[in-house]
């Protein structure tokens, strides 16, 4: 087996050091935004005392969140209920590995690529993590020993069977435009015109976009928390920071599949003056991310929670034929049109 270059271990750690850093205070910072536009939307105040504007807000979450008592129930099996928010936290934080987040720069004499890894099954790599964070769901649920937690992980597990597959099958276009299941390979063929702008695809952005906000428990698809009926759902037992880890998973997630989305539909970090600055990339892809965040938060302000047996119908009977359809689709057209 071939020796790997001492720099390139380097600079692997260092990428997904700066990545890890971006996420978490991505997180924090994505609870600001929601609090702040929700506000908005719903003709309110929102955080306006810690810092200027409230920008310190989460901090004094954090702090509050880090001093406050945690409370393990005497009857939970105790093992699986602290490693429960572990396990959900993860997969958000390694999902992105496969993302690219621009061309690659000339630094330090070295030529470094804007992304951890770029594999040829980088699609298939984000579906096997993307599934792996409800089993810390589901083990909260169960191991808190308490009927609340217990329906609201497996309202997670029936509602991630739901929508995973129309989560799937969303990815298939834009890998058959593509020819590739790299998502470098996919932001490249969209040089000329982003994938949302084909009818097919614009679709298929709506079946992704739909299925990703269910994948990530977010509203009108909330319903293993659902605080009207399960009190807080699978996470009721939490507090202190094994709560904190929960949405931090939650929160991670959001701006995790925000970036997928932009990558497959909306031409990644492609941009204008991308080949002459790369260094606009990661900038562009900010920009889709905070947009996307944007409209999940409007969603949530402005929605109401679905019915469970309504949710459930209207995976497997609306969403799941429809994006069958479109993988239909988007292969006739591929092979009528030759694109």
């Amino acid at each position: 087996m071939e020796a790997v270059d001492a720099g390139l271990l380097i600079e692997w750690g260092v990428k997904a050091f700066i990545l890890a850093f971006a996420l978490i205070t991505g997180f924090a910072y994505t609870t600001f935004y929601e609090r702040r536009l929700a506000a908005r939307i719903q003709v309110r105040v929102g955080p306006n005392r810690a810092g200027p504007g409230g920008f310190l807000q989460p901090a004094a979450d954090g702090i509050k969140l880090f001093f406050k008592e945690e409370f393990t129930p005497a009857s939970a099996y105790k093992a699986v209920f602290i490693l429960a928010p572990i396990i959900t936290v993860i997969p958000a934080l390694i999902i992105l590995a496969v993302v690219p987040f621009g061309t690659a720069i000339e630094l330090f004499g070295r030529e470094i690529s804007l992304g951890i890894a770029d594999i040829n099954v980088g699609v298939l790599y984000i579906l096997s993590v993307a599934s792996i964070s409800v089993y810390g769901i589901v083990l909260a649920g169960w191991s808190s020993n308490n009927k609340y937690s217990m329906m609201g992980g497996l309202r997670s597990s029936a509602q991630m069977l739901s929508y995973e597959l129309s989560l799937g099958l969303a990815f298939v276009p834009p890998i058959l435009m593509a020819g590739s299941m790299s998502l470098m390979d996919i932001v490249e063929a969209q040089r000329g015109l982003w994938y949302i702008a084909y009818p097919n695809m614009f679709l298929g952005a709506i079946i992704f976009y739909i299925a990703m906000l269910a994948e990530v428990n977010r509203s009108p698809f909330d319903m293993p928390e659902a605080e009207q009926e399960l009190t807080a759902g699978y996470h009721t037992e939490y507090s202190g920071m094994k709560f904190s880890l929960f949405f931090m998973g939650e929160y991670i997630k959001m701006i995790a599949v925000s970036a997928i989305f932009a990558t497959l539909f909306l031409g990644g970090f492609r941009g204008p003056g991308i080949d002459s600055y790369p260094l606009l990339g990661p900038l562009y892809l900010l920009l889709k991310i905070i947009g996307s965040l944007g409209i999940m938060i409007w969603l949530r302000a402005t929605l109401p929670r679905f019915r469970y047996d309504r949710l459930m119908d209207f995976g497997w009977k609306f969403l799941l034929p429809l994006s069958l359809a479109n993988v239909f689709l988007t292969a006739v057209i591929i092979v009528v049109f030759g694109l």
